[in-house]
């Protein structure tokens, strides 16, 4: 059983032989902040309480973005995004080629931007991983958004590029 996933995984993680190969845009530079929709204090307020907000509001994933950058830590929110565009991709194709995109990018060891991620959770997405599907990377995604409710949203709503928003 465990040789057989390995091959299906080692099929799956090979590079296809078509030269179009689809990669996850992730900007080096900080973000534009769309000035129109800049939130009121008050909204941007609650997402002192609340990861979820802020990230379901663009110019807050901007903002929290370029915060972790500036930090060096920004690949759980690459990650969360990532994960986020993959559950909405409806062509089994493409899917796959955006799994293999995120796995090499994000989960697999030495990955250039390897999220934090316990051996289990590595383990259970990797073996999702075999026949992909929109739930393929939700354990994972659940972990690292849990890192940065409990880690990165408290030295954001610290930080100078929040005070700027909450004035």
């Amino acid at each position: 059983r465990a040789k057989e996933i390995k091959t299906k995984l080692g099929t799956l993680l090979q590079k296809p032989d078509s030269t179009i190969d689809f990669i996850i845009p992730y900007p080096e530079k900080p973000e534009k902040l769309p000035k129109a929709q800049k939130p009121s204090p008050e909204e941007a307020l609650q997402w002192r309480d609340s990861l979820e907000k802020l990230l379901q509001n663009p110019y807050g994933l901007a903002s929290f973005r370029n915060f972790l950058r500036s930090e060096f830590s920004d690949e759980n929110a690459e990650f969360w995004v990532a994960c986020e565009d993959y559950k909405k991709t409806k062509s089994p194709v493409k899917m796959a080629e955006k799994a293999k995109k995120i796995y090499e990018e994000f989960i697999q060891t030495e990955a250039p931007k390897e999220v934090n991620i316990d051996h289990f959770t590595k383990a259970v997405t990797v073996k999702n991983l075999v026949e992909p599907s929109p739930t393929s990377f939700d354990m994972a995604q659940k972990r690292i958004f849990a890192l940065m409710e409990k880690d990165s949203l408290p030295r954001f709503v610290r930080s100078e590029f929040y005070h700027e928003l909450i004035k």
